[in-house]
C-alpha cells in the first residue's frame, strides 16, 4: 500500500457533500482531468468538495441518509445557486496534488457553513475549508508535467446549482446517494 492512499484512507471513508460541476467549465476540467490524471477521470466527475475533505470532515456512514437529506433539504431550498471563478491551477504543497482553487470566502463559505451547523455529525477535518476543483491527485508529476498543468487556465464559472451527496469508501466507487437542487432566491 502506498503512503499516499493510507493518508488518504480516512479522509476518503464517509459521506461526502458535493457539487458536481457542469457546463463549460466541467468539460474543460473532464478534458484536463482526462490529458494529466485518467484514473481520476474515470473514478469522479469534476466537482467541488463541500463537505468531507476540509473544514468539515465527512459525514459518519452510520448515518441515516433521511436524516442528512432532511438536514440539506432547507439549506439547498434556501440557497441560490452560485456561479464562482476559478483560480489559476495551485499545486498543494508537498504533493503532486495541483487543483483550481475557489474563492473560500462569500456564498460557498456560507453554504459550508450552513452545513456545518446542520446539526449533522461530522468527522474531524484535517485541513481549514479549501473549495478547489482537483486536476490531477494520481500521478507523480514531472516538472514539465507540472508546469503544463500549472499554466492551464479555466475561464469558464464553476455553476453551482446542486448538492451531490456520495458514500465514499475507498477503493470502492463512490456511490451517488442523493442531489438536491439549490433553488434560493
Amino acid at each position: 500500500m502506498s503512503v499516499r492512499y493510507i493518508a488518504n484512507m480516512a479522509a476518503a471513508f464517509g459521506i461526502f457533500v458535493l457539487t458536481e460541476l457542469a457546463g463549460e467549465a466541467g468539460a474543460a476540467v473532464r478534458e484536463i482531468q482526462h490529458r494529466f490524471d485518467p484514473k481520476l477521470a474515470r473514478l469522479t466527475p469534476p466537482h467541488v468538495t463541500v463537505v468531507g475533505s476540509s473544514g468539515l470532515g465527512p459525514i459518519p456512514t452510520d448515518t441515516p441518509v433521511e436524516r442528512i437529506r432532511d438536514a440539506l433539504t432547507p439549506i439547498a431550498a434556501t440557497t441560490a445557486p452560485m456561479s464562482l471563478r476559478l483560480e489559476p491551477p495551485h499545486r498543494f504543497m508537498q504533493t503532486d496534488i495541483v487543483s483550481l482553487p475557489l474563492d473560500p470566502h462569500g456564498p460557498l463559505r456560507t453554504l459550508h457553513e450552513r452545513i456545518g451547523k446542520s446539526g449533522l455529525p461530522f468527522k474531524a477535518a484535517r485541513f481549514r475549508f479549501t473549495p478547489h476543483c482537483t486536476l490531477s491527485f494520481y500521478p507523480t508529476l514531472t516538472q514539465q508535467r507540472e508546469r503544463e498543468l500549472l499554466a492551464l487556465r479555466v475561464t469558464a464559472p464553476a455553476i453551482i446549482d446542486k448538492l451531490q451527496v456520495y458514500l465514499t469508501r475507498d477503493p470502492q466507487p463512490s456511490k451517488l446517494l442523493f442531489e438536491l437542487p439549490l433553488i434560493g432566491g
